[in-house]
């Protein structure tokens, strides 16, 4: 009898060892499988662009802007041939809510005359980098591209010699040559006329030079969340030059190309920069409006 005792409480020992064991094990998961670090933590994604959609690039562009940068537009006498000069033609694309553009171009007896827009819109994939971060990161790969020149202001002009009142009256400070000192020593700079538009002249050099600093390539800070403009002129030819005015802007994640091109077909004309520039910044800033920027 003392055996079956014995065995009876050797069993009952290791039931009860048994329930503690797995009592004990089922206590321990959620402290095992905590985590002490911050994966746990939900994560944030970077904010969804603006933009999730792009306008129909060639409708972009009125028929009053195309008459204003495309002046041989309104020459062409046949109306069909004049309704698709309007029209533009569309780029090739095969997702029209990343990327559109659209292109034109118009030929008259004294020049031709092209205009190209685009439009794209940027979408990150990394969900620690915005759309807006991403298309910051494009603008500024195209605005490094593009190699614009340092402001003028971060360079000291070179020191000039005090003008005297001859050399303020010298007929050589014209706008066709900014860069020359007017004091440049010049044998009519005594006759009477040149004292009398002395008076006339004498702010001309300055004037000039500013104008020139105003229309190099830079930055433009009235334009979308960031911009800048380009202004190139090629020899293409013997004689004839071509002028190219490029205007980039970011409204959000979308990022925005507008170049505009003019080439001349007489020999030893020059496309105007400022007009060219004043035209293209004109229409930029229509389309930063359509976009709503």
């Amino acid at each position: 009898m003392q055996r079956k005792a014995y065995a009876t409480g050797t069993a009952a020992l290791l039931a009860a060892l048994l329930t503690g064991c797995t009592s004990g094990s089922g206590d321990a998961g959620p402290e095992d499988n905590a985590n002490p670090g911050d994966t746990g933590r939900p994560v944030v994604a970077a904010q969804p662009g603006k933009y999730r959609t792009l306008p129909e690039p060639c409708g972009a562009v009125g028929h009053d802007a195309l008459d204003t940068l495309l002046p041989g537009i309104q020459r062409i006498t046949d109306p069909v041939q004049r309704d698709r000069a309007y029209q533009g033609e569309a780029e090739l694309t095969y997702d029209t809510d990343r990327k559109v553009g659209c292109r034109w171009k118009v030929e008259s007896a004294d020049v031709t005359d092209r205009l190209s827009v685009d439009f794209e819109r940027v979408v990150s994939y990394d969900n620690t980098v915005s759309d807006d971060d991403q298309a910051q990161r494009l603008f500024q790969e195209k605005q490094a591209a593009a190699d614009l020149p340092a402001p003028s202001g971060d360079t000291a002009p070179p020191a000039a010699p005090t003008p005297t009142a001859s050399a303020k009256g010298s007929p050589s400070g014209s706008a066709s040559s900014p860069a020359k000192d007017p004091s440049a020593a010049n044998p009519s700079a005594n006759s009477p006329s040149s004292s009398a538009a002395s008076g006339s002249t004498s702010a001309t050099p300055s004037d000039s030079a500013d104008s020139a600093a105003d229309l190099q390539p830079r930055t433009l800070s009235d334009l979308g969340d960031e911009a800048y403009l380009d202004d190139q002129l090629s020899t293409s030819g013997p004689t004839a030059e071509q002028r190219t005015v490029t205007v980039v802007f970011r409204t959000s994640n979308v990022v925005v190309t507008l170049e505009y091109e003019e080439q001349p077909t007489a020999t030893g004309t020059v496309p105007d920069s400022k007009e060219m520039q004043d035209r293209a910044r004109d229409l930029a800033a229509r389309l930063d409006d359509a976009l709503g920027g």
